[in-house]
């Protein structure tokens, strides 16, 4: 099975996430784990699964991962199994209403690249996720990399 996890990160969170659930998926030399700025389109042929990660910067995926996913042909993930993540701020850990009023609005970094890998042909394996930080830096929130883990377990119980 031939998997790569591509992420972007800023304060180690999202990296952190990227590697729980490239470690969960213990297929060995078939799961590579790269930062966007490694990862190549042409990396992608004969994949059986990608998953892309980014923190959630003003609602949206960072640019770098904006670009990669737009540096995919037409059809470039045809028959590939996707799925995507995120990491954001609880809407619980902010003053009640503002994040939540944005979010409705706007909403997190992981359904927009879920929406592109779609659009380049991926077969969506599991809902986009988010992983939980603590404040607009982090840490991790306690229990998202075992939560990471099992999400990666459902990916590949998506067969």
């Amino acid at each position: 099975m031939k998997t790569i996890i591509i992420y972007d990160t800023f304060y180690g969170n999202t990296e952190r996430i990227a590697f729980a659930i490239s470690e969960a998926l213990n297929s060995g030399e078939g799961t590579a784990t790269l930062k966007v700025g490694d990862a190549k389109p042409e990396q992608l042929t004969g994949l059986d699964y990608l998953i892309v990660g980014s923190p959630t910067r003003g609602f949206r995926p960072t640019k770098p991962i904006s670009a990669f996913l737009n540096s995919v042909p037409a059809d470039g993930l045809k028959g590939v199994k996707v799925a995507s993540f995120d990491t954001r701020i609880s809407t619980v850990d902010v003053k009640p209403g503002v994040l939540g009023f944005f979010v409705n609005l706007f909403g997190y970094a992981a359904k927009p690249i879920a929406d592109a890998l779609v659009k380049k042909g991926g077969i969506l394996a599991v809902p986009p996720e988010g992983f939980y930080v603590e404040g607009s830096e982090g840490p991790l929130k306690e229990g998202e990399l075992e939560r990471a883990a099992a999400w990666a377990k459902l990916i590949i119980g998506a067969r």
